[in-house]
């Protein structure tokens, strides 16, 4: 790029002011509160669809008391779980906006502090070793934060409460190249069966496929955090998932491991290429209730709040 062009670029960006990082510290407190509040329409409906095709009647009558408790929650305004589970957030950020990114992270921090004691919410932050509990819902590098950089001029970010069911059942394993793709089905399938019913099915399945096997384990996140049944754009990846949805729903699990023939909402997968030598397979699964919410930041304007 010659530096003409790259100077008219920088004049069309959004340099944020003071304004911005006390706009996302309110968002994030905010969102925090209102993600353990407020199931995402997408969600709400698959469970609809569960329940409706759902053949076992022990399996249909926890559906149901499932989807009473999203209504009671609406109602009540309570959260749908009493785990307030660890924050995770996922921050896009646009090429054409210049901004502080230490204060970025003060300021998502903050607001997850706020709204954990303001509401309050049950911290379930501890120190590693000493398991000591500050109170915060944070602590050394959590909340735990993703970024994404894209084209644009926007900043959004979206916080996923991840409960510790779902996220004690999370696995990485290295497998050869020659175990291909069959070895990554089984894999997956060896994964769910295991859990059982920690993670509190039906379940959004993510999977991560390829990279090295740190950013494996993030796509695997970053999968389970999609919209509920939104399908991968490569054709070749869209297969696996459509093959491995069926799969995994027929092994019987059912809603919270009682039987039933909907044991995940959705199996959603994100790919990135790998060593030749290498074929990384992470699996991070969500719990029922998927919980989501985020705040898109454009120029001046106050964020708008989304699912």
């Amino acid at each position: 790029m010659a530096i003409a062009d790259y100077v008219a670029g920088y004049k069309h960006a959004w340099e944020v002011d003071e304004n911005f990082y006390q706009d996302v510290e309110e968002a994030c407190k905010t969102l925090y509160i209102e993600s353990l509040k407020d199931l995402p329409p997408d969600v709400r409906r698959a469970l609809e669809r569960a329940h409706e095709k759902e053949q076992l009647e022990s399996g249909k009558e926890i559906l149901a008391t499932l989807i009473k408790t999203v209504s009671t929650a609406d109602d009540e305004k309570l959260l749908i779980c009493q785990d307030t589970g660890i924050p995770v957030y996922f921050v896009k950020v646009g090429n054409q906006v210049r901004f502080d990114g230490l204060r970025l992270e003060k300021a998502i921090k903050k607001g997850t502090e706020r709204a954990t004691l303001e509401h309050p919410l049950r911290s379930s932050i501890v120190n590693t070793l000493t398991r000591e509990n500050h109170g915060t819902s944070t602590g050394e590098q959590v909340p735990v934060i993703h970024y994404e950089f894209v084209e644009g001029n926007d900043i959004e970010i979206l916080i996923v409460p991840k409960g510790s069911g779902s996220e004690n059942m999370s696995y990485l394993k290295m497998l050869t190249p020659a175990e291909g793709i069959e070895g990554i089905k089984k894999y997956v399938l060896e994964c769910v069966f295991e859990s059982g019913a920690n993670p509190c099915p039906p379940t959004i399945v993510g999977i991560g496929l390829g990279g090295s096997a740190d950013k494996c384990a993030a796509l695997a996140k970053k999968a389970a955090a999609r919209e509920v049944g939104s399908p991968n754009p490569d054709p070749d990846v869209r297969q696996l998932e459509e093959e491995l949805y069926t799969a995994i729903n027929k092994m019987g699990i059912g809603a919270h491991g009682l039987g039933g023939n909907t044991t995940a909402l959705a199996v959603q997968i994100e790919a990135a290429d790998t060593h030749m030598t290498c074929n990384p397979v992470a699996v991070n699964m969500m719990c029922w209730p998927a919980r989501r919410m985020r705040a898109t930041f454009k120029s001046q304007s106050k964020p708008e709040i989304t699912y």
